[in-house]
């Protein structure tokens, strides 16, 4: 029986993808729910899986624009796995049969040359008149794959002096763009501003310090700098609501639950999910979520739900070195704040100079909907907080707000 495979929808709205790997090739026999491939939306990577065991013939390629319940592959339910991993099993010759044949010779060793190219990436190195023996396949069992072919440069006879002068053109994934795409219309569409200010983190240095090990014990995750950010985050927004506000038209949407973004780094990219409520949420409660999520992330496992809405967002540029930066809201929020490197530096402390653990925190904000007596006071709650988390956040309990 022939299956056909249809593209599943990621999300509401969400009407096409993009193939953005096959991780199984044509004729390929396949297990039920082995993942086959990897789709990008414009908003997630997700994989796709096998709904059946047998033989596969690909429908679209890799970087192709497929419609939502478009077929993209076809599986054979009567094909049969063999030795070796091939579609089909060959017979074993009978005795007779081999009796006075001449010996098979021994098979040779596998060589990139020798793997067959993707059906895109033919076409690709056709059009660049080379041969697929000179290209170095990085797909499945050294298959040539289209980025491969993309990336190959034709000899052109370079003097060895030049050195290296290749080019490396590859497509943006769906996701990416997306982003991209974001990006560019929060600049255009938004009154954006920044504004800055510094934290001393000492207080906080000196909190974990004292209580890390026993935090870890009781919880099993790291009491790091995000559940402080976090918490003085939602103290901030609730005593200046504009800041969790939206724009929608002539209306401003407010809300009285703050939902966290937490932009992590995944291998397809920046993404962004959300802690829900994290005013209901405790310090273990905060590093336990944004632990989860970027596990998922870095699994490639996030799904279109996990960064869906958000009313603020958090981005912690400091963990790859970024002492000062003025960070792009994700719209429809109306602000972001940004998170730096901490570095010693001489402070001026009661008269005296002295060496503190400084941070920079930049808030950017649209000016359409927030004013700078909140944009600055929100600004300076956040960094009281953080200078005092034990009165302000922890209200003057450490052992009971980490619930120790």
């Amino acid at each position: 029986m022939i299956l056909e495979m249809k593209v599943p929808s990621p999300g509401e709205s969400i009407t096409e993808v993009e193939i953005a790997q096959w991780l199984v090739a044509d004729g390929d026999y396949v297990e039920k729910d082995q993942a086959i491939a990897e789709v990008d939306s414009d908003k997630a990577t997700l994989e796709l899986p096998a709904e059946v065991s047998g033989t596969i013939t690909l429908k679209a390629e890799e970087g192709d624009a497929v419609q939502v319940g478009a077929v993209v592959c076809l599986i054979d339910t009567d094909g049969e796995a063999a030795v070796g991993g091939s579609a089909q099993a060959t017979p074993e010759p009978t005795a007779a049969a081999t009796e006075g044949a001449p010996k098979a010779p021994a098979p040779q060793e596998t060589t990139y040359a020798s793997q067959t190219p993707s059906p895109a990436a033919r076409k690709i190195i056709a059009e660049k008149g080379m041969e697929a023996s000179a290209i170095q396949g990085t797909g499945r069992g050294g298959r040539i794959t289209k980025e491969d072919a993309v990336k190959a440069v034709p000899s052109m006879g370079t003097p060895p002096e030049w050195g290296n002068r290749g080019e490396d053109r590859s497509k943006l994934s769906m996701l990416r763009r997306k982003v991209a795409e974001r990006l560019v219309a929060a600049k255009n569409e938004t009154a954006m501003l920044t504004t800055f200010n510094e934290a001393d983190m000492a207080p906080i240095f000196e909190l974990r310090n004292q209580y890390k090990d026993a935090f870890l014990d009781k919880h099993g995750v790291k009491l790091g700098f995000m559940s402080f950010f976090a918490k003085a985050v939602v103290r901030a927004l609730q005593l200046y609501p504009d800041v969790n506000s939206m724009m929608d038209g002539d209306y401003k949407i407010s809300y009285d639950y703050c939902d966290i973004s937490v932009a992590v780094s995944g291998p397809k990219g920046l993404m962004v999910p959300v802690v829900r409520n994290a005013e209901k949420l405790s310090f273990a409660g905060i590093e336990q979520e944004i632990g989860r999520l970027a596990v998922k992330a870095r699994d490639g496992k996030i799904t279109v739900d996990d960064m869906t809405g958000g009313t603020f967002t958090l981005s912690n540029g400091g963990v790859f070195g970024s002492m000062l930066s003025t960070p792009i809201i994700n719209p429809p929020q109306s602000g972001i704040l940004g998170m730096h490197n901490i570095i010693e530096r001489p402070v001026a402390i009661d008269g005296k100079v002295v060496i503190r653990p400084m941070m920079y925190l930049a808030l950017s904000y649209d000016h359409r909907i927030i004013d700078g007596r909140e944009s600055v006071g929100f600004l300076v709650a956040v960094k009281e907080a953080l200078e005092d988390p034990l009165t302000i956040l922890m209200e003057g309990d450490a052992n009971k707000a980490l619930e120790l």
